[in-house]
Protein backbone atom coordinates (compact mmCIF):
# COMPACT_ATOMS: atom_id res chain seq x y z
CA UNK A 1 0.00 0.00 0.00
CA UNK A 2 1.20 3.15 -0.82
CA UNK A 3 0.37 6.06 1.94
CA UNK A 4 0.61 9.80 2.11
CA UNK A 5 1.32 11.78 5.73
CA UNK A 6 0.74 15.21 5.60
CA UNK A 7 2.75 16.79 8.32
CA UNK A 8 6.25 15.89 9.76
CA UNK A 9 5.42 17.02 13.34
CA UNK A 10 5.76 14.71 16.04
CA UNK A 11 2.41 12.94 15.50
CA UNK A 12 2.83 12.66 11.37
CA UNK A 13 6.51 11.10 11.47
CA UNK A 14 5.50 8.94 13.66
CA UNK A 15 2.11 7.50 12.08
CA UNK A 16 4.86 7.31 9.27
CA UNK A 17 6.80 5.35 11.37
CA UNK A 18 4.22 2.72 11.91
CA UNK A 19 3.11 2.83 8.45
CA UNK A 20 6.47 1.89 7.31
CA UNK A 21 7.36 -1.10 10.07
CA UNK A 22 4.28 -2.57 8.30
CA UNK A 23 5.59 -2.73 5.38
CA UNK A 24 3.83 0.42 3.78
CA UNK A 25 5.59 2.46 0.81
CA UNK A 26 5.52 5.87 2.58
CA UNK A 27 5.98 9.51 1.38
CA UNK A 28 5.70 12.23 4.33
CA UNK A 29 4.93 15.35 3.20
CA UNK A 30 5.65 18.99 4.93
CA UNK A 31 5.84 22.27 3.45
CA UNK A 32 9.08 22.72 4.93
CA UNK A 33 12.40 21.17 4.56
CA UNK A 34 14.01 22.01 7.89
CA UNK A 35 11.02 20.33 9.18
CA UNK A 36 11.21 17.19 6.53
CA UNK A 37 15.27 16.90 8.31
CA UNK A 38 14.51 17.09 11.21
CA UNK A 39 11.95 14.42 11.11
CA UNK A 40 14.50 12.33 9.37
CA UNK A 41 16.93 12.69 12.40
CA UNK A 42 14.65 11.89 14.47
CA UNK A 43 13.59 8.89 12.86
CA UNK A 44 17.47 7.83 12.38
CA UNK A 45 17.81 8.53 16.33
CA UNK A 46 14.26 6.75 17.39
CA UNK A 47 15.75 3.61 15.26
CA UNK A 48 19.05 3.45 16.48
CA UNK A 49 17.72 3.27 19.86
CA UNK A 50 15.61 0.72 18.70
CA UNK A 51 18.60 -1.62 17.64
CA UNK A 52 20.72 -0.45 21.08
CA UNK A 53 17.71 -2.03 22.77
CA UNK A 54 17.63 -5.16 20.58
CA UNK A 55 14.18 -4.64 19.72
CA UNK A 56 15.06 -4.38 16.07
CA UNK A 57 18.04 -5.09 14.28
CA UNK A 58 19.95 -3.26 11.65
CA UNK A 59 18.38 -4.87 8.55
CA UNK A 60 14.95 -3.96 10.26
CA UNK A 61 16.25 -0.37 10.35
CA UNK A 62 17.31 -0.14 7.24
CA UNK A 63 14.35 -1.48 5.21
CA UNK A 64 11.81 0.98 7.42
CA UNK A 65 13.78 3.53 6.37
CA UNK A 66 14.08 2.68 2.82
CA UNK A 67 10.00 2.46 3.42
CA UNK A 68 10.25 6.14 3.71
CA UNK A 69 10.59 9.41 1.31
CA UNK A 70 10.72 12.91 2.38
CA UNK A 71 8.27 15.32 -0.12
CA UNK A 72 7.82 18.73 -0.53
CA UNK A 73 4.90 18.97 -2.80
CA UNK A 74 1.08 17.85 -2.39
CA UNK A 75 1.63 16.47 -5.60
CA UNK A 76 4.06 13.51 -5.14
CA UNK A 77 1.45 12.28 -2.68
CA UNK A 78 -0.53 11.47 -6.45
CA UNK A 79 -0.15 7.66 -6.04
CA UNK A 80 -1.17 6.89 -2.78
CA UNK A 81 -3.99 4.89 -1.86
CA UNK A 82 -4.53 5.69 1.72
CA UNK A 83 -3.27 9.41 2.87
CA UNK A 84 -3.72 10.46 6.87
CA UNK A 85 -3.37 14.69 7.54
CA UNK A 86 -1.58 15.61 10.95
CA UNK A 87 -0.92 18.74 10.68
CA UNK A 88 -2.68 21.93 12.95
CA UNK A 89 -6.69 21.87 14.77
CA UNK A 90 -7.63 24.50 12.55
CA UNK A 91 -10.77 23.52 10.15
CA UNK A 92 -9.98 25.80 7.11
CA UNK A 93 -6.35 24.47 6.72
CA UNK A 94 -7.68 21.31 6.98
CA UNK A 95 -10.64 21.79 4.44
CA UNK A 96 -8.06 24.27 2.13
CA UNK A 97 -5.43 20.98 2.31
CA UNK A 98 -7.89 18.07 1.45
CA UNK A 99 -9.56 20.31 -1.63
CA UNK A 100 -5.96 20.65 -2.67
CA UNK A 101 -4.68 17.05 -2.27
CA UNK A 102 -7.81 15.70 -3.85
CA UNK A 103 -7.07 17.32 -7.31
CA UNK A 104 -4.33 14.93 -7.26
CA UNK A 105 -5.13 11.88 -5.63
CA UNK A 106 -6.97 8.65 -7.76
CA UNK A 107 -10.55 8.43 -7.03
CA UNK A 108 -10.65 5.74 -5.15
CA UNK A 109 -7.52 7.12 -2.32
CA UNK A 110 -8.83 7.19 1.26
CA UNK A 111 -8.24 10.86 2.64
CA UNK A 112 -8.27 10.38 6.42
CA UNK A 113 -7.51 13.02 9.46
CA UNK A 114 -5.79 12.49 12.65
CA UNK A 115 -7.92 15.22 13.93
CA UNK A 116 -8.59 15.08 17.92
CA UNK A 117 -11.48 17.15 18.18
CA UNK A 118 -12.70 18.71 14.72
CA UNK A 119 -15.43 17.40 13.02
CA UNK A 120 -15.30 14.79 10.55
CA UNK A 121 -18.55 15.69 8.80
CA UNK A 122 -16.72 18.79 8.33
CA UNK A 123 -13.51 18.14 6.76
CA UNK A 124 -15.23 15.77 4.69
CA UNK A 125 -17.42 18.21 3.32
CA UNK A 126 -14.49 20.22 1.32
CA UNK A 127 -14.03 17.13 -0.96
CA UNK A 128 -16.07 16.80 -4.10
CA UNK A 129 -16.18 13.02 -3.16
CA UNK A 130 -16.77 13.33 1.01
CA UNK A 131 -17.70 9.44 0.85
CA UNK A 132 -13.03 9.04 0.85
CA UNK A 133 -13.20 10.49 3.85
CA UNK A 134 -12.81 9.09 7.92
CA UNK A 135 -11.00 9.87 10.87
CA UNK A 136 -8.50 8.00 11.48
CA UNK A 137 -6.83 9.63 14.88
CA UNK A 138 -3.89 7.99 16.71
CA UNK A 139 -2.35 8.87 19.91
CA UNK A 140 0.84 10.47 21.00
CA UNK A 141 3.33 8.30 20.74
CA UNK A 142 2.08 6.86 17.31
CA UNK A 143 4.73 3.77 17.43
CA UNK A 144 4.14 2.85 21.19
CA UNK A 145 0.24 3.67 21.77
CA UNK A 146 -1.62 0.65 20.62
CA UNK A 147 -5.24 2.59 20.15
CA UNK A 148 -6.30 4.29 17.13
CA UNK A 149 -9.62 5.71 17.11
CA UNK A 150 -11.87 5.35 13.28
CA UNK A 151 -14.33 7.84 13.06
CA UNK A 152 -16.34 7.32 10.14
CA UNK A 153 -18.37 11.26 8.70
CA UNK A 154 -22.40 10.57 8.34
CA UNK A 155 -20.82 11.16 4.57
CA UNK A 156 -18.57 7.72 4.99
CA UNK A 157 -18.98 5.31 2.82
CA UNK A 158 -19.08 1.36 4.33
CA UNK A 159 -16.20 0.36 2.47
CA UNK A 160 -13.59 3.06 3.39
CA UNK A 161 -14.74 2.77 6.65
CA UNK A 162 -13.87 -1.48 5.99
CA UNK A 163 -10.74 -0.70 4.71
CA UNK A 164 -9.63 2.05 6.99
CA UNK A 165 -10.24 -0.61 9.88
CA UNK A 166 -8.37 -3.54 8.32
CA UNK A 167 -5.48 -1.12 7.22
CA UNK A 168 -5.16 -0.16 10.63
CA UNK A 169 -5.34 -3.52 12.28
CA UNK A 170 -2.63 -4.96 9.65
CA UNK A 171 -0.46 -1.98 11.23
CA UNK A 172 -1.26 -3.85 14.81
CA UNK A 173 -3.05 -1.64 16.12
CA UNK A 174 -6.57 -2.06 18.09
CA UNK A 175 -9.00 0.15 16.40
CA UNK A 176 -11.90 1.50 18.52
CA UNK A 177 -14.61 3.18 16.07
CA UNK A 178 -16.10 6.03 17.12
CA UNK A 179 -19.10 8.05 16.41
CA UNK A 180 -18.28 11.83 14.79
CA UNK A 181 -19.15 13.50 18.06
CA UNK A 182 -16.61 15.92 20.23
CA UNK A 183 -13.82 14.33 21.55
CA UNK A 184 -14.93 11.04 19.82
CA UNK A 185 -14.19 8.15 22.88
CA UNK A 186 -10.94 8.69 24.78
CA UNK A 187 -11.18 12.74 25.20
CA UNK A 188 -14.56 12.64 25.67
CA UNK A 189 -14.78 10.15 28.32
CA UNK A 190 -11.59 11.08 30.07
CA UNK A 191 -12.95 14.71 30.80
CA UNK A 192 -13.92 13.85 34.99
CA UNK A 193 -10.36 12.33 35.09
CA UNK A 194 -9.48 16.23 35.05
CA UNK A 195 -12.47 18.30 35.71
CA UNK A 196 -14.01 16.50 38.30
CA UNK A 197 -10.57 16.24 40.33
CA UNK A 198 -9.97 20.19 39.82
CA UNK A 199 -13.56 20.58 40.80
CA UNK A 200 -12.08 18.59 44.44
CA UNK A 201 -9.68 20.88 44.46
CA UNK A 202 -11.57 24.07 44.12
CA UNK A 203 -13.83 23.18 47.27
CA UNK A 204 -10.72 22.87 49.68
CA UNK A 205 -11.90 19.23 50.20
CA UNK A 206 -8.40 17.84 49.73
CA UNK A 207 -6.61 20.20 51.09
CA UNK A 208 -4.24 19.13 53.71
CA UNK A 209 -3.90 20.72 58.07
CA UNK A 210 -1.26 22.35 57.37
CA UNK A 211 -2.86 24.67 54.21
CA UNK A 212 -1.04 23.07 51.63
CA UNK A 213 -2.88 22.57 48.39
CA UNK A 214 -4.51 19.15 47.42
CA UNK A 215 -2.99 18.38 43.94
CA UNK A 216 -0.84 15.91 45.49
CA UNK A 217 -3.52 14.45 47.22
CA UNK A 218 -5.78 14.35 44.81
CA UNK A 219 -3.27 12.80 42.18
CA UNK A 220 -1.82 10.28 45.29
CA UNK A 221 -5.55 9.11 46.15
CA UNK A 222 -5.90 7.71 42.90
CA UNK A 223 -2.60 6.19 41.86
CA UNK A 224 -2.95 4.23 44.93
CA UNK A 225 -6.31 3.42 45.45
CA UNK A 226 -7.32 3.38 41.45
CA UNK A 227 -3.61 2.36 40.30
CA UNK A 228 -3.57 5.24 37.72
CA UNK A 229 -0.06 5.42 36.60
CA UNK A 230 -0.32 9.63 36.99
CA UNK A 231 -2.57 11.38 39.13
CA UNK A 232 -4.93 13.86 37.16
CA UNK A 233 -1.98 16.84 38.24
CA UNK A 234 0.75 15.31 37.11
CA UNK A 235 -1.10 14.54 34.09
CA UNK A 236 -2.39 18.02 32.96
CA UNK A 237 1.21 19.39 33.93
CA UNK A 238 2.62 16.82 31.21
CA UNK A 239 0.20 17.93 28.56
CA UNK A 240 0.26 20.94 29.07
CA UNK A 241 -2.65 23.24 30.90
CA UNK A 242 -2.47 25.63 27.94
CA UNK A 243 -3.11 22.40 25.99
CA UNK A 244 -5.62 20.33 27.95
CA UNK A 245 -7.78 23.92 29.22
CA UNK A 246 -7.77 24.69 25.74
CA UNK A 247 -9.36 20.99 24.59
CA UNK A 248 -11.60 21.17 27.62
CA UNK A 249 -13.44 24.32 26.76
CA UNK A 250 -13.71 23.16 22.89
CA UNK A 251 -15.51 19.81 24.19
CA UNK A 252 -17.83 22.32 26.34
CA UNK A 253 -18.59 24.44 23.45
CA UNK A 254 -18.79 21.73 21.09
CA UNK A 255 -21.34 19.69 23.73
CA UNK A 256 -23.99 23.38 23.54
CA UNK A 257 -22.30 24.22 26.89
CA UNK A 258 -23.24 21.10 28.89
CA UNK A 259 -22.64 21.09 32.36
CA UNK A 260 -20.54 18.15 32.70
CA UNK A 261 -17.80 19.42 30.83
CA UNK A 262 -17.66 23.12 32.39
CA UNK A 263 -14.01 23.75 32.46
CA UNK A 264 -12.41 24.96 35.65
CA UNK A 265 -11.30 28.94 36.46
CA UNK A 266 -8.18 27.09 38.13
CA UNK A 267 -6.84 26.12 35.24
CA UNK A 268 -7.94 28.55 33.66
CA UNK A 269 -5.84 30.68 35.87
CA UNK A 270 -3.12 28.54 35.42
CA UNK A 271 -2.52 28.96 31.90
CA UNK A 272 -2.99 32.79 31.61
CA UNK A 273 -0.60 32.87 34.21
CA UNK A 274 2.03 30.73 32.45
CA UNK A 275 1.96 28.22 34.89
CA UNK A 276 2.10 25.38 31.65
CA UNK A 277 3.37 22.84 33.65
CA UNK A 278 6.72 20.72 32.63
CA UNK A 279 7.48 22.52 30.14
CA UNK A 280 7.30 26.07 31.70
CA UNK A 281 9.19 24.67 34.90
CA UNK A 282 6.00 25.38 37.19
CA UNK A 283 2.20 24.09 36.91
CA UNK A 284 0.53 22.23 39.88
CA UNK A 285 4.27 20.89 40.76
CA UNK A 286 7.67 22.62 40.23
CA UNK A 287 10.36 21.30 37.47
CA UNK A 288 13.97 20.90 37.06
CA UNK A 289 15.50 22.16 33.89
CA UNK A 290 15.17 18.73 32.44
CA UNK A 291 11.08 18.51 33.39
CA UNK A 292 11.97 16.61 36.53
CA UNK A 293 9.25 17.23 39.40
CA UNK A 294 11.12 18.79 42.21
CA UNK A 295 10.09 17.10 45.05
CA UNK A 296 11.84 19.08 48.00
CA UNK A 297 8.14 21.00 48.54
CA UNK A 298 6.15 18.15 48.30
CA UNK A 299 3.34 17.45 50.99
CA UNK A 300 3.36 14.73 53.61
CA UNK A 301 1.06 12.41 52.09
CA UNK A 302 1.01 9.81 54.99
CA UNK A 303 -1.35 12.19 56.86
CA UNK A 304 -3.61 12.20 54.14
CA UNK A 305 -6.14 9.85 55.78
CA UNK A 306 -8.07 6.79 53.94
CA UNK A 307 -11.37 7.72 54.13
CA UNK A 308 -10.45 11.25 52.73
CA UNK A 309 -8.56 8.70 49.64
CA UNK A 310 -11.64 6.95 48.94
CA UNK A 311 -14.06 9.96 48.77
CA UNK A 312 -11.88 11.42 46.33
CA UNK A 313 -11.15 8.08 44.43
CA UNK A 314 -14.28 7.14 44.61
CA UNK A 315 -16.06 10.75 43.10
CA UNK A 316 -13.61 11.02 40.46
CA UNK A 317 -14.28 7.18 39.11
CA UNK A 318 -17.90 7.21 39.19
CA UNK A 319 -17.74 10.35 37.40
CA UNK A 320 -15.75 8.52 34.96
CA UNK A 321 -17.85 5.40 34.34
CA UNK A 322 -21.07 7.86 34.39
CA UNK A 323 -19.20 9.18 31.16
CA UNK A 324 -18.44 5.80 29.63
CA UNK A 325 -21.54 4.46 30.29
CA UNK A 326 -22.86 7.76 28.38
CA UNK A 327 -21.14 7.15 25.80
CA UNK A 328 -22.94 3.56 25.41
CA UNK A 329 -25.99 5.02 25.56
CA UNK A 330 -25.75 7.34 22.88
CA UNK A 331 -23.94 4.85 20.66
CA UNK A 332 -20.74 6.74 20.44
CA UNK A 333 -18.77 3.31 20.37
CA UNK A 334 -19.76 -0.33 21.26
CA UNK A 335 -19.21 -1.36 24.91
CA UNK A 336 -15.79 -3.61 23.89
CA UNK A 337 -14.41 0.12 21.88
CA UNK A 338 -14.92 1.77 24.90
CA UNK A 339 -12.95 0.02 27.35
CA UNK A 340 -10.20 -0.74 24.68
CA UNK A 341 -10.46 3.25 23.96
CA UNK A 342 -9.41 3.79 27.90
CA UNK A 343 -6.98 1.42 28.24
CA UNK A 344 -5.40 1.16 25.66
CA UNK A 345 -5.61 5.10 24.21
CA UNK A 346 -4.58 6.80 27.72
CA UNK A 347 -3.16 3.45 30.02
CA UNK A 348 -5.99 3.42 32.45
CA UNK A 349 -5.89 0.62 34.77
CA UNK A 350 -9.15 -1.41 33.74
CA UNK A 351 -11.51 -0.42 31.08
CA UNK A 352 -14.36 1.54 33.07
CA UNK A 353 -17.59 -0.37 32.07
CA UNK A 354 -15.43 -3.25 33.71
CA UNK A 355 -14.66 -1.50 36.60
CA UNK A 356 -18.53 -0.68 36.88
CA UNK A 357 -19.18 -3.91 36.43
CA UNK A 358 -16.74 -4.77 39.29
CA UNK A 359 -18.11 -2.05 41.73
CA UNK A 360 -21.94 -2.64 41.03
CA UNK A 361 -24.10 -0.78 38.86
CA UNK A 362 -26.03 0.10 42.02
CA UNK A 363 -23.09 1.67 43.36
CA UNK A 364 -22.72 3.26 40.59
CA UNK A 365 -26.39 4.53 40.37
CA UNK A 366 -25.79 5.32 44.21
CA UNK A 367 -23.05 7.69 44.01
CA UNK A 368 -24.47 9.38 41.10
CA UNK A 369 -27.67 10.04 42.92
CA UNK A 370 -25.30 10.92 46.01
CA UNK A 371 -23.56 13.93 44.53
CA UNK A 372 -26.56 15.13 42.31
CA UNK A 373 -28.60 15.00 45.84
CA UNK A 374 -26.06 17.01 47.41
CA UNK A 375 -25.13 19.91 44.60
CA UNK A 376 -28.28 19.35 42.30
CA UNK A 377 -26.43 20.03 39.34
CA UNK A 378 -26.89 18.67 35.90
CA UNK A 379 -23.21 17.93 35.75
CA UNK A 380 -24.07 14.86 38.12
CA UNK A 381 -27.30 13.75 36.00
CA UNK A 382 -26.97 9.69 36.09
CA UNK A 383 -26.52 8.23 33.02
CA UNK A 384 -30.08 6.60 31.79
CA UNK A 385 -28.30 3.35 30.77
CA UNK A 386 -27.13 2.81 34.27
CA UNK A 387 -30.39 3.35 35.82
CA UNK A 388 -32.18 1.29 33.39
CA UNK A 389 -29.14 -1.62 34.05
CA UNK A 390 -29.35 -1.42 37.68
CA UNK A 391 -33.48 -1.88 37.67
CA UNK A 392 -32.88 -5.13 35.15
CA UNK A 393 -30.00 -5.87 37.34
CA UNK A 394 -27.73 -6.14 33.74
CA UNK A 395 -23.86 -6.20 33.79
CA UNK A 396 -21.83 -4.58 31.01
CA UNK A 397 -19.92 -7.89 30.12
CA UNK A 398 -20.64 -10.83 32.69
Amino acid sequence: MNVGIIGSGTMGSGIAQVAATAGCSVKLYDTSQVALDKAKASLEKILNRLVEKGRIDSNEKNRIQSNISYVDSLKNLSDSNLTIEAIIENLDIKQKVFSELESYVADDCIIASNTSSLSIASIAASLKKPERCIGIHFFNPAPLMKLVEVIPAIQTSKAVLDTSVETIKNWKKTVAVAKDTPGFIVNRVARPFYGESLRIYEEGIADLPDGQAGFATIDHSLKTLGGFRMGPFELMDFIGNDVNYTVTETVFKAFYFDPRYKPAFTQKRFAEAGYLGRKSGKGYYDYDENGKKIESNAVTLSAVKESLKEKIFNRVLVMLINEAADALFLNIASAEDVDNAMTKGVNYPKGLLAWADEKGIDWCVSKMDELYNEYHEDRYRCSPLLRKMNKENKTFFN
